[in-house]
């Protein structure tokens, strides 16, 4: 049995499993610390279990997810829900701060591998990782134990042993991490679950404290820098507040994701935006499944109704867009949204997150020219790779059973786009509008092209 030397209070029946099991199986030599919180600066990093092997340190985060899980770039998609920054990530940087507190304690502790595990504890979990940069940390909970006895994880220019080190590490712990003495909590919301994210935002699944039993919402935690000056602290606050502004411009609609509150926390070093838990998954999973119209023409409802609003999405991709069980789509991802004119831009984050297979040629080169047209383009590709399986390339376009429409929401120029609405009918049954001169004329200039 492994030795449990303290810890906070297990968030769920996942982390739970895991303790209890590795306790009960683990050798006799392994010490366990649990549901901790590793400071680094203003940064908390919460912790759900810290494993000291015979050869390293590991930090261990624990998921419940279900099902088949697809890692794309730096997502995860899991079924049924939405897709989340990947915990891989978020934990080797975990990690490296933990290890930077351990050296400045002692130098001598700069030979000590800290590892960093991520334990899928459902049954059917299945990770599926093409490109294999999260899969090596990974485990699921039969194989939790050979991982963490692999020694040949250990990097080089690091002991494979720790006995040497092991009253230095325990005191550095003692000094660098703190016990979690309850689920994290934001206003109103207690945390579920930790879903994922990166160094700038984290996702969770919480529940109102008021009302326990009661449905679940995702919070979306923005990291942000009290100490900085006035004027980043502005432009900080404006790009985190940029999704709820966008979504509070647009009035309830069963094909657009709603938002429920925003606020900040502590000294602003933290702003939480809070959204509809919607049971779907991620549309970049059912590509080339044979999705029904209706999928596609719920996304250009979601596009329609946010462009009747003023909100440009500006950075729409598979990942944006939610299936529900019953096919029902919802339009997310609005965090580089344009909610209409204002006197400050976040477009210059773009460039960071976009896919350049579904943004419109007149955009390659300069995100800010976003419109309305732009995301057409996008929905367009979306379409295209719905009913065909394929990215458009070239004259593939016009291929057989494509919809004029489709093809006509794929047009080079802006201006011959249709609106999302004038595609949404055309799609529905209706026939493509014949757009006049002096409208084409008005679309360009808007355009910019």
């Amino acid at each position: 049995m492994a030795e449990i030397v303290g810890g906070g209070r297990p968030v769920n029946d996942s982390e739970r499993r895991v303790i209890a099991y590795l306790r009960d199986h683990g050798p006799a030599d392994w010490l366990l610390l649990h549901n901790v919180e590793v400071p680094r600066g203003e940064d908390v990093f919460e912790v759900d279990l810290l494993v000291l092997t015979g050869h390293s340190l590991v930090v261990v985060d624990v998921k419940g997810t279900r099902g088949r899980v697809e890692v794309s770039g730096t997502r995860w998609f899991p079924p049924r829900r939405e897709a989340f920054g990947s915990p891989v990530a978020k934990l080797r940087g975990t990690a490296k701060a933990l290890k930077g507190l351990l050296v400045s304690r002692d130098t001598r502790l700069e030979r000590v591998y800290v590892d960093s595990l991520v334990v899928l504890t459902s049954p059917d979990a299945e990770l599926v990782d093409p490109a294999g940069r999260d899969a090596v940390n990974v485990t699921d909970l039969p194989g939790l134990l050979a991982t963490l006895s692999d020694v040949s994880r250990v990097r080089r220019g690091c002991s494979p042993r720790v006995g040497p080190y092991m009253t230095s590490i325990l005191d550095a712990l003692n000094q660098s991490v703190r016990r979690s003495t309850a689920p994290p909590r934001f206003g109103n919301w207690e945390v579920e679950e930790q879903l994922g994210g990166d160094a700038k935002v984290t996702e969770y699944r919480a529940f109102n404290v008021t009302l326990p039993g009661s449905e679940t919402v995702l919070l979306r935690v923005y990291q942000a820098d009290p100490l900085a000056d006035e004027e980043a602290r502005v432009a900080e606050r404006q790009r985190i507040a940029n999704a709820y502004q966008s979504l509070a411009r647009i009035p309830p609609h069963p094909c657009v994701v709603r938002s429920r509150d925003f606020f900040a926390i502590d000294d602003e070093s933290r702003f939480v935006l809070v959204l509809d838990d919607v049971h779907g998954e991620a549309l970049h999973l059912r590509l080339g499944t044979g999705v029904r119209l209706g999928v596609i023409q719920d996304l250009l409802r979601g596009l329609a109704h946010a462009h009747a609003n003023g909100v440009i999405h500006r950075a729409l991709t598979p990942a944006c867009v939610l299936v529900t069980d019953d096919g029902h789509a919802v339009l997310t991802g609005f965090d580089h949204a344009k909610p209409g004119p204002r006197n400050y831009t976040v477009a210059h984050e773009l460039g960071n997150v976009l896919d350049a297979h579904y943004v419109a040629p007149e955009c390659q080169e300069r995100p800010d020219r976003m419109t309305a047209a732009s995301d057409v383009y996008a929905a367009g590709v979306i379409a295209y790779q719905l009913l065909t399986g394929e990215l458009p390339v070239g004259p593939d376009v016009h291929r057989p059973g494509v919809p004029d429409v489709v093809r006509a929401m794929l047009d080079h120029s802006p201006a011959k786009r249709p609106t999302a609405a004038e595609s949404l009918a055309a799609l529905s049954g209706g026939e493509m509008p014949q757009k006049s001169k002096l409208r084409r004329f008005v679309r360009r200039i808007v355009s910019g092209s």
